[in-house]
């Protein structure tokens, strides 16, 4: 059964563009609610720990390096059907092939620098919600 929580974090390049509100709009015209936020800039360690899954990867380092570039947007959004919706509403994660009007085909200026990250199952959203909320931060 799907979610009605999903976890979203508001890329630096994004912030750095200036498009926090533009995005935060997005998503409660997209029916979300939002229902923890915060704006932090995550080191190097702490970057590299929300995206160990990755560390195999060939775009780790890279990665690594963007996410700790600069200040992100972390948020929890509630919704039914959560996390598909998100997707849905975000876009492909290469913004020119995301459809027209998704968060990425918007604001997004490449496939590094995609402007937003989505979770991309229930499981997934609970541990990178976590991963930037405590329980008391969670109602």
């Amino acid at each position: 059964m799907a979610g009605n929580r999903t976890f979203t974090m508001i890329k630096p390049d994004a912030v750095r563009q200036n498009n926090i509100g533009n995005i935060l709009a997005k998503i409660n015209e997209g029916g979300f609610r939002i229902i923890a936020m915060k704006y932090l800039r995550l080191s190097k360690e702490q970057a590299g720990a929300f995206y160990e899954v990755h560390k195999e990867r060939p775009f780790y380092g890279e990665l690594v390096d963007f996410m700790s570039s600069g200040p992100i947007v972390a948020a929890i959004l509630e919704k039914d059907n959560a996390v598909a919706d998100f997707r849905t509403l975000i876009g492909a994660t290469n913004p020119a092939e995301a459809a027209e009007g998704t968060i990425r085909a918007l604001y997004a200026t490449s496939i590094g620098e995609n402007a937003v990250h989505g979770a991309d199952s229930d499981e997934n959203a609970e541990r990178e919600g976590g991963f930037f909320f405590s329980h008391l931060e969670r109602p």
